[in-house]
């Protein structure tokens, strides 16, 4: 048998897969009421490690206060959440009105 087909097989994993900075809703009970939350508060907050990845809210946790929270990505229970203490959930960049 050639040594080829002898040896393990190894994937190609590409190396593009960009890691997430995740922040939980819960996490976000301690900025204030009506106050605006984007990438550069949480990493003020410590919340988050400063890099270039983009920041993702995941739904662990329960979130008390009215926020408008700006992220690159939410789930969809943390959206959900953000929206029915009475916050918005937006995307970097977007405006108040989510017009972009």
């Amino acid at each position: 048998m050639p040594l080829i087909r002898r040896l393990p097989k190894r994937g190609f994993g590409g190396g593009f897969k960009r890691p997430n900075r995740i922040v939980q809703v819960g996490q976000l009970n301690r900025f204030k009421e009506n106050s605006s939350v984007t990438p550069k508060e949480l990493e003020e907050a410590g919340l988050i490690d400063r890099n270039r990845y983009p920041v993702k809210v995941l739904g662990t946790g329960e979130l008390k206060k009215s926020l408008r929270v700006s992220a690159d990505g939410y789930s969809q229970k943390a959206r959900e959440i953000i929206e029915k203490s009475g916050g918005k959930a937006l995307i970097v960049g977007e405006d108040a009105s989510g017009t972009g």
